[in-house]
């Protein structure tokens, strides 16, 4: 009976503490393992309440809003309460993306680009804008001043069509009244553009003047793409332009830090988040005030944004806001039409002045070509005639170090437990010789910036991504498959180690014989357009470097003989 008696308290001391666990979750924002319908449907409910901001929009120019008072007529009042209405979610097909506006807020919590592919999976179109377990992303605006229409508030909308079909115009309008005040949301979706335009018509209801604001924000966590490559780092954050402060790019640990450095108060310019290949920018009309904000909201989530004032609203009349949100790809010609300055979120570094001209002559070839593989290997034979001069000074200089090789290794060996004395010995022979040590350094050395644009050119360039070649190679911006073109760049190399004087040190020669290895390694995991690059320049050096090396030989050999002859 005691065994029973101590067995059951036991077992209820394990349930108790099972529960308190659960319920602890819960408290932790997780979701309840007993009660997890109960917990899904309290989340709806209170999306639907709408309400305040999640993330308020503060600014020192427009104060935080404030929850009206209730009056005691409202508290005590016999009308039946309205039924809260459940958001839905509105979806907007056009020729270039589908969108998936929720009627709670009217936020973007998806946008598809129909003209690209996922990173992860090629059946699916590019989201750029998504709320699921990987990221976050999404697109916000609504009023601040006030208890006023916002983000969260739920919205009517109006009947219309919701495929853009012929037309060259696809309007959606929403509609809310909240604290005396209505707002109209128009977004306008045109053929053929990323390019949605957001018009906000503010109607004061009430009986006292307002001062309400416009905000657009951004909402996005610091996490990098999904699907991009480990290997290979370019910039994922927020990014702000205006004609004083320029292109600055934001770092998620600085804004969290509240040590962001950026152009705050302005009246043109853009404020927009920078992913590899895609871009979204929240574009304000030009000569119209505006304050840019970027600050961390909660865990790793981060709000960046403009925020517009409009002035003083007296009772029953209306006032307006335009701005375009831009949600897209990274090509130049799109972002050069779209607006000012946004063409420099294709960044090229401190190499943009020799990586433009590049990415302008790969341009003009492809349109020769139709095929970026082909124009990759004629763009890079373009370059290599270009510095022809050069190389073929180097490959003589090498090929002058490696005819004097054997007595150089001779006089190091021979004076090798003297040092200063092998030094000075060297120097004497190299002066008599007439061979410069670096002379076949130097003329790779100038090359290296206009190779190094060029590889940035590749990486940054969208109109390479899923882009094939020839048989295997589907996608030049994707690893190639089969790894054939990472093992001929290690043979390429090889060989031009192969063709190279060696170094005078043994431990360098061996280090040298293994960095092909090395290499065709690291470059397994590259794009197979940047791969394909290098081995085409590898093979074109090697093929230049024969043919210098012979013809110095040629010219060695004919001066031996008249020697004789003489």
């Amino acid at each position: 009976m005691n065994t029973k008696r101590t067995t059951t308290l036991w077992l209820v001391l394990a349930i108790s503490l099972f529960m308190l666990w659960d319920n602890w979750q819960v408290y932790r924002g997780g979701t309840s393992i007993f009660f997890r319908k109960g917990a899904e449907q309290a989340k709806q409910v209170e999306k639907a309440k709408g309400g305040l901001p999640e993330v308020p929009v503060q600014t020192a120019a427009v104060p935080a809003a404030e929850e009206p008072v209730k009056k005691a007529e409202d508290v005590k009042s016999d009308k039946p309460a309205k039924p809260a209405r459940l958001p839905e979610i509105i979806t907007i097909e056009t020729d270039v993306l589908v969108a998936k506006i929720s009627t709670a807020g009217g936020v973007f919590e998806q946008l598809d680009l129909l003209k690209y592919r996922d990173n992860v999976d090629p059946q699916k179109h590019m989201s750029l804008f998504q709320e699921n377990k990987h990221l976050t992303y999404l697109a916000q605006t609504g009023l601040t001043g006030g208890h006023y229409p916002n983000h969260t508030t739920v919205y009517s909308v109006r009947p219309g069509s919701r495929t853009l079909g012929d037309n060259k115009e696809l309007k959606l309008v929403m509609e809310a009244e909240q604290g005396g005040v209505r707002l109209t949301r128009t977004y306008t979706f045109h053929r053929g553009s990323y390019l949605i335009d957001v018009r906000h018509d503010v109607t004061n209801l009430g009986k006292e003047p307002i001062t309400p604001s416009v905000y657009i924000q951004l909402v996005r966590d610091d996490s990098k793409p999904e699907g991009q490559s480990r290997w290979i780092s370019t910039f994922t954050g927020p990014a702000v332009y205006s004609e004083s402060g320029k292109f600055q790019k934001l770092d998620f640990d600085k804004i969290a830090d509240g040590k962001a450095d950026f152009t705050v108060k302005t009246d043109n310019g853009w404020v927009g988040m920078v992913q590899h290949y895609f871009v979204s920018a929240i574009i304000p009309k030009e000569k119209t005030q505006r304050e840019n904000f970027a600050r961390k909201i909660d865990g790793n989530l981060f709000a960046f944004g403009s925020v517009e004032s409009l002035g003083v609203i007296e009772p029953h009349k209306t006032s307006f806001n335009e701005s375009s949100l831009f949600a897209g790809p990274q090509e130049s010609n799109i972002l050069a039409k779209t607006t000012p300055g946004l063409e420099l979120v294709k960044d090229y570094g401190w190499l943009t002045i020799i990586a433009k001209p590049i990415f302008w002559l790969m341009s003009q070839i492809h349109k020769e070509v139709g095929n970026w593989g082909w124009t990759i290997i004629l763009l890079t034979a373009l370059i290599k005639i270009a510095f022809v001069p050069l190389s073929a000074a180097s490959y003589r200089s090498m090929a002058r170090m490696k005819q004097h090789m054997p007595k150089i290794m001779e006089l190091k060996d021979r004076y090798k437990d003297d040092k200063p004395r092998q030094n000075q010995v060297m120097m004497d022979y190299y002066k008599a010789e007439k061979i410069n040590p670096i002379g076949g350094c130097l003329p790779v050395v100038i090359q290296i910036p206009v190779f190094i644009a060029l590889y940035w050119v590749l990486l940054a360039s969208i109109e390479i991504r899923s882009a094939p070649w020839i048989w295997w190679i589907k996608d030049l911006a994707a690893p190639d498959p089969f790894y054939i073109l990472p093992v001929l760049m290690a043979g390429s190399m090889f060989i031009q180690q192969k063709m190279s004087p060696p170094p005078p040190d043994p431990t360098q020669a061996k280090l040298m014989m293994v960095m092909p290895i090395a290499f065709s390694i690291t470059f397994f995991f590259f794009p197979s357009g940047l791969v394909l690059y290098w081995v085409v320049n590898n093979l074109l050096s090697i093929l230049q470097q024969w043919w210098v090396t012979k013809r110095y030989e040629t010219g060695i050999a004919k001066e031996k003989a008249k020697a004789k002859v003489k």
